[in-house]
């Protein structure tokens, strides 16, 4: 949608083309948050970045693998985009204050964070269309107005001042919208519909149901693409060219078997269900390259049958810990959700499959204090996700123990060990809680250190924690003005892509939240505009 309205706003003839009967695709589906370092939004939050700070943190974030025009083109054009992106939809933005930068102890890295979100977008403007929104992958409760900076206050509504505040400002923002007859859309979904609307204003059409089946290629130029259009196979012809913004692979069960480490699911992701690689497979047909297809977007998942549980804030809150199969602690769990499952793999190559599946353990003052997914503190667990495996409970680590198959005295050894550092607020083993990003989450009342809290009342829960991910990230090879790639390094011309059908900018790692979006808006924004100078 970005790519699409600044090539319509440079004079370009544009249509979108989507295979689903929706819009927004996996963003509509996300917390929406935006990273892009340097914006006027948080300069006037007053975040003290600078174009120099900036680039020393990404480039140790990433390393030397990702070229440097393309980290600096990301850089440089990711500003001039979101100010372009207020200029021509509705959309406005707020500074996601203290979301920390997830390695914020890298030179150039922020304790406070570089993330933005979307102000809330009434999805009544879009008329008809705003039944084409791509449903969250989590429901928000009706009547509820609710930021990625309110969600994790909410988590500890039960428990904290501030939290209950957070929770009674965000029912009263739903009360006043419902009185205004509107309909409220934050995070992701927010952000969709007010690209949706930037598409509408500028009367960019959108033809929904209409799966891309191949690229039309003159020579050695894409002039076009094949799509299915109402039940027949239809060629478009696009004068400049193609930009590919269809997402990555992660719902192509064949795919990831090819390229990504075993154990893999599809049941394990909560990427949109229309994500099976269309864009990738049709470009590589005409040569384009690919990289980083071993790798996603993963976070640790609870593999809730039929809808997978991104696990976000609860492995960061206090009084949890995460074991392999045998009952031992192997990362520190409130890191980075990319680098937690880069260790599960890691580790399960060096051994014997010892940390797919994990489990997170926790006792049941845990349980008593925090929102787990979306249920609250003190409220019994679906009785299905015990029927599905996905949970175990009993009253003794030893009972639990011989439930997940691990071994017991194993178990209890590593609790023990967790329960004394906790007591004394530093993780020997892991450094849980030593930077800003593992408190992020936390439980501020718990001291010396908001990240840790012994494991002592019973019963005990395990939680099983599959490799799942936010979608894909490896796809088309693409330089820094989002040309496709072939190996040997030359363009194809008429072929542009951003987003997860290409080979990200962020490499194998995750620079902050909204290292998805950020990007993908981006380069589908320097696509557009490199497209239109042709």
């Amino acid at each position: 949608m970005t790519a699409a309205l600044a090539a319509k706003k440079r004079g370009l003839n544009v249509v979108v083309i989507e295979k689903s009967r929706y819009f927004g695709g996996s963003t509509a589906r996300s917390g929406g948050a935006i990273w892009v370092p340097n914006n006027s939004v948080i300069l006037g939050a007053g975040v003290p970045d600078s174009a120099e700070q900036a680039a020393t943190y990404l480039s140790n974030v990433v390393g030397p693998e990702i070229p440097k025009d393309r980290q600096q083109a990301f850089l440089e054009h990711g500003p001039k985009m979101i100010d372009f992106i207020m200029d021509n939809t509705p959309l406005r933005f707020q500074f996601l204050e203290n979301y920390s930068d997830y390695y914020p102890h890298f030179p150039g890295g922020l304790d406070i964070g570089r993330s933005i979100e979307a102000i809330q977008v009434d999805a009544n403007l879009l008329g008809a269309e705003k039944e084409r929104l791509n449903p969250p992958y989590m429901p928000m409760p009706p009547g509820i107005v609710m930021y990625s900076a309110d969600y994790k206050w909410v988590n500890l509504a039960g428990v904290n001042v501030k939290g209950l505040a957070t929770g009674i400002k965000c029912m009263l923002a739903g009360l006043r919208a419902m009185a205004l007859r509107q309909n409220p859309q934050t995070m992701g979904a927010g952000l969709a519909v007010g690209l949706r609307l930037g598409l509408m204003d500028a009367k960019i059409p959108v033809w929904h149901n209409t799966p891309l089946l191949d690229l039309v290629q003159d020579g050695d130029a894409i002039s076009g693409v094949v799509v299915e259009m109402h039940g027949v196979r239809t060629t478009i012809r696009a004068k400049k060219g193609v930009v590919i913004g269809s997402g990555g692979f992660e719902q192509n069960a064949e795919m990831r078997n090819k390229y990504q480490q075993q154990p893999i699911n599809t049941k394990w992701t909560v990427g949109s269900k229309d994500n099976t690689g269309d864009g990738i497979w049709a470009s590589e047909k005409v040569g384009a390259a690919l990289d980083l297809m071993d790798d996603s977007w993963w976070g640790p998942t609870v593999p809730v049958p039929g809808q997978p549980y991104f696990c976000l804030s609860e492995r960061a809150l206090p009084g949890g810990l995460f074991v392999n199969k045998h009952g031992k602690r192997f990362v520190n769990e409130a890191g980075p959700y990319c680098e937690v499952v880069h260790v599960m793999y890691e580790q399960d190559k060096s051994d014997d499959g010892s940390e797919i599946p994990t489990w997170m353990i926790v006792d049941q003052r845990f349980r008593n204090r925090y929102l787990f997914k979306d249920v609250p503190g003190r409220f019994p667990i679906p009785k299905f996700w015990y029927e599905s495996g996905v949970v175990k409970k009993a009253k003794t680590l030893h009972e639990l123990a011989k439930d997940i198959n691990v071994p017991a005295d194993a178990l209890q050894a590593t609790v023990t060990r967790f329960n004394g550092q906790a007591k004394k607020g530093v993780d020997e083993d892991f450094g849980r809680g030593n930077n800003m990003y593992d408190r992020f989450y936390t439980d501020p009342a718990v001291k010396p250190n908001p990240c840790l809290a012994p494991l002592e009342q019973g019963p005990f829960y395990a939680f099983k924690i599959a490799p799942g991910d936010l979608g894909t990230k490896g796809g088309i090879v693409t330089d820094a003005r989002a040309r496709a790639l072939r190996s040997d390094g030359t363009v194809i011309k008429g072929l542009w892509a951003a987003g997860n059908a290409s080979a990200a900018v962020m490499g194998n790692s995750y620079a902050g939240a909204g290292s998805t979006i950020g990007p993908a808006m981006t380069f589908g924004y320097i696509a557009a505009n490199d497209l239109a100078d042709l």
